[in-house]
């Protein structure tokens, strides 16, 4: 058996951008799978007025300019997700009742949390833009202007968009939420490409073709994993007494392990796959646990 770990590392970029004659603070946490960015006049008083109403004008705004700008570039367009929308709506909202900007308020989730209580997309990467402008035009001038905003909008691999905009006197508090969207596949669709990466690994190797035979147990063993949000469970165990059980996380069940890539070069002559979509505390936007099991 083997485990497959991930390791998020976590950096701080700070940096002072001169627009306008005035100063603007960009301020970036840069996770592997959430980055984040936010800019604001560092001049500006929190505004008296406080408005809990999108600016769905505004929001359409930085979207056309946002694909406008990723056209320029070469980037793929960012297609509306009305879940992702709803999630910058309300992040929007929130600082507009703090007064202040934030990728995380007091007592607020974390992004990937705030996006997986709002949609049902299945998203393997995932960043925020926040500002604080006058405008629209001016907001997504600005957001391009500062080296971590740029990279998030012009990013090819994201795919979908949230955009919130909410008016707080004049000023204009802007969120918006990226994410890389994966297809959704059925249970079926999804031990056919496993299935299908296993025959193939075994023809590279020039070995037999194995023989297919999924075990009754074989779901339960991997929603015991998705339970217990780890890869290790008693039934894993159980199940280790008979077979030689390769458990792993995946979001592209295409693509197999290398660890499963030189199990399939052995001596063998069946196996069987289990397979569990699941949100957990550690993938809070979801990945598919799977149990192979060799014989």
């Amino acid at each position: 058996m083997f485990r497959l770990n991930i390791f998020r590392r976590t950096g701080l970029f700070l940096c002072l951008v001169a627009l306008d004659g005035a100063a603007f603070l960009a301020v970036d946490v840069a996770a592997q799978h959430s980055p984040v960015a936010s800019v604001k006049k560092a001049s500006a008083a929190a505004p008296e007025a406080r408005s809990t109403a999108s600016d769905i004008q505004a929001e359409d705004e930085l979207l056309q300019l946002a694909n406008q700008a990723r056209r320029k570039a070469g980037a793929p367009p960012l297609a509306p997700d009305p879940g992702l929308s709803e999630a910058a709506r309300a992040h929007a909202r929130a600082m507009v009742a703090a007064g202040q900007l934030s990728h995380q308020l007091e007592g607020e989730p974390a992004l990937p949390q705030r996006l997986a209580t709002a949609t049902d997309l299945l998203l393997d990467q995932e960043a925020e833009n926040v500002g604080l402008d006058s405008s629209p035009e001016r907001g997504h001038e600005h957001l391009m202007l500062s080296p971590p905003h740029r990279a998030n909008l012009l990013n090819p691999a994201y795919n979908v968009v949230g955009m919130g905009a909410v008016r707080a006197g004049d000023r204009l508090y802007i969120v918006e939420d990226f994410g890389h969207s994966l297809p959704s596949y059925s249970e079926t669709e999804l031990k056919d490409k496993i299935a299908t990466a296993v025959q193939q690994t075994r023809e590279q190797a020039r070995r037999p073709v194995l023989q297919r035979r999924d075990l009754l147990i074989a779901d339960q063993v991997a929603c015991s994993m998705a339970q217990a949000d780890k890869l290790g469970t008693a039934e894993v165990h159980k199940l280790a007494e008979r077979f030689t059980v390769l458990t792993y996380t995946s979001s592209h069940p295409e693509t197999l392990p290398d660890s499963a890539t030189r199990a399939l070069r052995r001596d063998l002559h069946g196996y069987s796959i289990g397979s569990c979509f699941a949100r957990t505390d550690t993938y809070p936007l979801g990945v598919y646990w799977v149990v192979l099991s060799l014989e």
